[in-house]
Parts: structure tokens; C-alpha cells; sequence
């Protein structure tokens, strides 16, 4: 049994250039992604995807029913793999994620996808406080410009102060060509 599993979150269409949140760098982290996931197929590691719904169907983004919420063609899951569906930024909170994994005997995890503060955060975070070993693939993730009270923060900060942060307590973080290679 291959205690390692790939949670590919949120590499939806919402986020790309014709959705209502397009991310800065969405489409080369779904490039890195889409190999990262390949890899991963390869290796024999479980590849499970998760996907962002909101839970009213008047949302005004992750609109249950719309094209914005499908996973992104890039990244497609295939015959086998799970889809999880989540209303939440933390893939665990009222999902089957951690009893899938539990199921599985995965006891380390390698995060991709979007958005690097919001999701990729959360889900990390949660991992480590359920006991799982994390990876996360920087260059396999994605944010967008924020603001706080009149600062603005580009998404390129956005995203180095969360890998960052996730980096200094959380776990791994690298990039996926060395992921790959491993």
C-alpha cells in the first residue's frame, strides 16, 4: 500500500480567464499541476480532487450547476479518481477527505491548486493538525491580487508570505520539477 496521496484543490474554471475569479498565474500552476498529477498517476499514489461549491444555487461565484464550478480540462480527474465536493476553503471540513485517506493508509500528503491564501492554506493546515506529513508544490499553486484596508498586496506576495508560512511550521514546500523527480 503506497502511503502517499496528491489533493489537487480547486483547479476549476471559475479561476481562469473566462470564470468570475481569474488568478494570477492560473495557467502555468495548471500546467504544473497537470504534470504533477501525471507523476503522481505513475508513482501509484491516490489522486484525489476536490471541488468548490457553494451551497445556494443564487452564489455569485461557485455557482452549483454552472460551467465555472467543473475541474479545469488541464486537470481533469480519470476513471478511478475521487472527487470530493467541499463548501468550505479547508478540504477536510464536512468532506469524506480525511476518511478517504484514513481508508487508504495515507499518511502523507502533497497539496496543489488554488487560491495559495484562501484553500491551499486551510487544507494544509488541517492536515497537519489531523497527523498527516504535507508536501506543498509552490509552482503548482495559484492566488490573486488582495487588498487589506487600502493596502494592496500583489498576488506574487500573497502567495511567498503563504508558502512561507507553511513552509516554516507546516511542512515541505517546493517546486514540481523536484517533486517529479523524487
Amino acid at each position: 500500500m503506497n502511503p502517499q496521496a496528491l489533493i489537487v484543490v480547486d483547479i476549476q474554471n471559475e479561476y481562469f480567464e473566462q470564470g468570475k475569479l481569474p488568478l494570477v498565474g492560473i495557467n502555468a500552476a495548471a500546467d504544473k499541476a497537470a504534470l504533477v498529477i501525471e507523476s503522481a498517476r505513475q508513482k501509484g499514489h491516490t489522486v484525489i480532487h476536490v471541488r468548490h461549491e457553494m451551497p445556494s444555487a443564487d452564489a455569485p461565484i461557485f455557482t452549483p450547476g454552472t460551467e465555472g464550478v467543473a475541474i479545469n480540462d488541464k486537470v481533469k480527474p480519470i476513471d478511478g479518481e475521487t472527487v470530493i465536493v467541499k463548501h468550505y476553503p479547508n478540504s477536510f471540513r464536512e468532506t469524506s477527505l480525511k476518511t478517504l485517506l484514513d481508508e487508504a493508509g495515507i499518511t502523507q500528503v502533497t497539496v496543489i491548486g488554488a487560491m495559495s491564501h484562501m484553500c491551499i492554506d486551510a487544507t494544509v493546515r488541517a492536515a497537519v493538525d489531523f497527523g498527516y506529513t504535507t508536501t506543498t508544490i509552490h509552482d503548482a499553486c495559484a492566488t490573486l491580487d488582495l487588498e487589506f484596508k487600502g493596502t494592496k498586496v500583489p498576488a506574487a506576495q500573497a502567495h511567498a508570505t503563504i508558502m512561507a508560512a507553511i513552509e516554516f511550521l507546516y511542512g515541505e514546500v517546493i517546486d514540481a520539477q523536484t517533486w517529479i523527480e523524487r
